[in-house]
């Protein structure tokens, strides 16, 4: 076999990657061919755009499934509830308690995935006429996770039965107590098990070591929209609907569609028709909270998974990293406009304050890291950071790097908080789990691509010895120079409004269906400047004298943000993603720039 030739030869570019075709498999000439032909053959056969049947066919996606790929529906995906273990438990379970009047809790997570899961249970035990009381635990007080202090508060509330969601899968002790006072514990997870279980009725997790479901990429609210199907299903067997409606339960595919986009689980399978139909759910704009919290984002658009992942995400976040932890469960489960409306606005000024927070650290990681970012996994630790900020930093670091990166903020009494984010091949949760089976960490978990933890700070370098010997073994299998994946060249005056459309098709995107990529060979920089705090904007030119408005966030103070300022007459091969631009009712093509190259 015979090594592909990079994308426009691009051994090295401004950021230090190396450009592939899409799809592309190292040192194998014949497999990238055969997906050239398939890409042709979807096109030609499904009558399709070429390009749409190349985008299709670097993804994986074959003749067979095409259809279902490019319409996804809940019909085709959804699978049967009871196929996830304790599932029949935990429906039962809850189904006995609305029918005898029980108090049920619902104990939450207070980030994106835990909110939405956490308000989605709410408002179904809700319209079918409970009263379900909310614990969000306060992320600095109280940590991740269930704890015995509040699990006994709310067995002397008179709860009889508490549902753990995002969390719970390794909280054995807090369980274990929960347990033995009498409270009943349903465990809602999709972190990676241990292989002992927590003392629970049931405990419905997808990554159960035990577990043979075929969605194991499931996020949490999509683990507790599975519950809620098979407890809706439960109540009408027993007639619960019989004088009163029953509820639609796609009115809340938003809320497992934002959960989902922002907990960066694979948007294939499942998940994709999840996200697919959420979409169009949120474009109702029903939801009043969802509603309120586009308002003060100024989205004035359809959604996507940008606009979910980027703008809503992390508002609903901020409550739980610098404010109040119930914010955005409070936010998306309330249907009082005036409450979701202050609600909303002040989760816009808790985001606004932790961008300060997180660039003071983030500065502060970076000139820890810098000098050996070499090396096979990245560890940042701080006294008195924040700690709420600390998985962001994580994912600006393993970006910049494409490395694995953890980031860990030590209080007074010497006790860490870290969070990590890794990168596609090398399974940080695991790592976390078996470093905390070691007897290197107070608690940890997580799953593949992230994870959280706490430790003493004297475990500290021998945790980072035990992660750093395990992500050294992965980098000598795999690919040491970080790739940027490309899925076709084009000239700026291809980069037409009617080609997005044509590409939308494709999506949703995110992980596992990434967002298509262009490259724009040798093209002219003009009028680069300075916008905002440190974004670089330019126009993108060629021969033809058409022009494309491209902008490079966050690039000011790097190699690329750099070469754009100064590239003057030097064209330069410039890589990105196309995004439509609307401005007062006008619509343009604009370029997010990833990456650039200088052209030979």
């Amino acid at each position: 076999m015979t090594a592909r030739a990079a994308f426009l030869d691009v051994e090295r570019s401004l950021t230090g990657r190396r450009w592939t075709t899409r799809g592309q498999v190292a040192g194998d000439t014949s497999a990238q061919l055969e997906a050239e032909r398939a890409g042709l053959a979807l096109s030609q056969r499904l009558g399709l755009p070429e390009i749409l049947g190349q985008v299709l066919a670097a993804r994986g996606v074959g003749l067979d499934d095409a259809e279902g790929f490019l319409n996804p529906t809940l019909r085709a995906s959804l699978t049967e509830p009871y196929e996830l273990k304790d599932m029949a438990k935990a429906a039962d379970r809850l189904a006995a308690a609305i029918l005898r009047g029980e108090k049920i809790a619902i104990f939450g997570d207070y980030d994106v995935d835990g909110a939405t899961s956490t308000a989605l249970l709410h408002r179904f035990l809700t319209a079918i006429g409970g009263k379900p009381r909310v614990y969000i635990p306060d992320r600095m007080a109280e940590g991740y996770g269930p704890n015995a202090p509040a699990l006994l508060a709310l067995k002397r509330e008179g709860a009889a039965v508490c549902i753990t969601v995002d969390c719970g899968i390794t909280a054995f002790a807090p369980l274990e107590a929960a347990t033995e006072a009498g409270l009943d514990m349903i465990v809602v997870d999709h972190h990676v098990a241990e292989p002992s279980l927590p003392r629970a009725v049931a405990v419905v997790n997808p990554n159960r070591l035990d577990e043979d479901s075929p969605h194991r990429q499931l996020a949490a609210v999509g683990v507790a929209f599975l519950l809620v199907v098979a407890l809706n299903r439960k109540l009408r067997e027993e007639g619960w609907y019989r004088t009163r409606p029953e509820p639609d339960l796609l009115q809340w595919l938003d809320l497992v569609a934002l959960g989902t986009v922002c907990d960066v689980v694979p948007l294939t399978g499942l998940n994709r028709a999840l996200v697919a139909q959420g979409l169009k759910v949120l474009g109702w704009r029903n939801n009043t909270g969802l509603r309120a919290l586009c308002d003060v984002a100024k989205i004035d658009e359809p959604a996507g998974t940008y606009h979910l992942g980027f703008l809503l995400g992390p508002r609903v976040n901020a409550g739980g990293r610098v404010g109040r932890a119930d914010l955005g469960t409070r936010l998306l489960s309330t249907e009082d406009a005036a409450e979701a409306a202050a609600l909303a606005a002040e989760l816009d000024r808790f985001n606004t304050e932790r961008k300060l927070i997180e660039q003071r650290v983030q500065d502060e990681a970076l000139a820890q890291v810098e000098h050996h970012a070499d090396g096979p996994l990245l560890v940042a630790a701080g006294e008195g950071w924040h700690s709420g900020v600390i998985g962001i930093v994580a994912g600006r670091l393993k970006e910049r790097f494409h490395r694995p990166a953890l980031v860990i903020a030590f209080d007074d009494k010497g006790i860490g908080k870290g969070s990590g984010r890794s990168i596609a091949g090398f399974a940080l949760g695991p790592a976390v789990i078996a470093a905390h089976q070691a007897g290197l960490l107070v608690n940890g978990g997580g799953h593949a691509m992230a994870a959280g933890f706490t430790l003493e700070r004297d475990k500290l370098s021998a945790f980072r010895d035990f992660l750093t010997e395990r992500a050294a073994a992965w980098l000598e299998g795999g690919e040491a120079t970080p790739v940027l994946s490309i899925d076709g060249a084009l000239r700026p005056g291809g980069a037409t409004i009617e080609l997005l459309e044509t590409l939308g098709r494709v999506g949703p995107f995110g992980v596992g269906n990434p967002e298509p990529r262009f490259a724009f060979p040798a093209a002219r920089i003009l009028g680069a400047d300075v916008v905002g705090e440190n974004h670089v904007r330019c126009q993108l030119g060629d021969a033809d004298g058409r022009r494309l408005k491209a902008i490079a966030f966050r690039a000011l103070d790097s190699g690329l943000g750099e070469a754009l300022l100064k590239a003057g007459s030097m064209p330069l091969h410039v890589a990105g993603h196309l995004r439509i631009d609307r401005w007062q009712g006008n619509e343009k093509v604009q370029l997010l720039i990833d990456d650039a190259a200088k052209a030979r």
